[in-house]
């Protein structure tokens, strides 16, 4: 049970670094939006969609790595789903056997 909790203490710090870093980029441009939840292909874009990086590299390589942290935030939030469950049957198994 303390692994556990030292397991996911350190997921909560990881998950607080990547929400950091989202933040960080939704300050560099103001079109991605303010979300720390959604994907930024989910905003509308003023003028045509850019599907590649020939028009305006700079905000779609910004809108690419936005992509890749909200989906590891994801995985860390899937992984600390799936061990909290762990923790609290060890902990329900601890006090209930």
């Amino acid at each position: 049970m303390i692994l556990g909790s030292i397991f996911l203490i350190i997921l909560y710090l990881v998950f607080r670094y990547i929400i950091s870093w989202i933040i960080y980029v939704n300050n560099l441009d103001p079109r991605l939006g303010d979300s720390t939840w959604r994907f930024t292909y989910d905003y509308p874009v003023a003028g045509e969609r850019d599907i590649s990086d020939l028009e305006d590299k700079d905000f779609v390589r910004l809108r690419r790595k936005k992509n890749k942290f909200i989906l590891f935030m994801y995985s860390i939030v899937l992984v600390m789903f799936i061990s909290s469950m762990s923790l609290l049957s060890k902990f329900f198994l601890f006090f209930f056997s």
